[in-house]
């Protein structure tokens, strides 16, 4: 499965977050305003802690927007979501390994891509690259360079 795997150039591929999610963390921040609204019974601190949670959501929304595309390979190395908005480049010889943490975690598997430099750890789940973390991290092992 790959997911909605973009593929730019020869060589090139990028796994973003699923077009859907962005829409569904705002819709879910207008249900917590109005869900606040309905049962704050003129509390201020209930509205308030409403609020702030709609906007929470707002700010995880906006990163998915401004920065969708989460890890993206080519020949030289790949590129990962660094920060809030910002991507970092890794040459190969920067990566030291590539593998998948599964865990069983609520009755249900989850996988993460962990990608280590060594001095650094970037991780990314199912949401972060609308793909399996172990096909994505097998891709990844076949595009680096022997």
């Amino acid at each position: 499965m790959l997911g909605d795997m973009d593929t730019t150039s020869p060589g090139t591929r990028q796994w973003r977050v699923p077009k859907a999610l962005p829409a569904i963390k705002i819709g879910g921040a207008g249900a917590l305003v109005a869900l606040g609204l309905l049962l704050a019974d003129g509390d201020p601190v209930r509205l308030m802690l409403t609020v702030l949670a709609a906007a929470a959501l707002l700010v995880w929304a906006a990163r998915d927007l401004l920065a969708p595309v989460r890890l993206a390979v080519d020949p030289d190395g790949l590129t990962v979501v660094s920060g809030f908005a910002g991507r970092r480049r890794l040459p190969w010889s920067q990566v030291a390994e590539i593998r998948v943490d599964q865990r069983a975690r609520l009755g249900r598997s989850n996988a993460a891509l962990e990608v280590d430099t060594g001095e650094t750890l970037h991780l990314f789940g199912r949401f972060d690259l609308d793909a399996d973390p172990v096909d994505v991290a097998a891709q990844l092992r076949a595009a680096r360079p022997a």
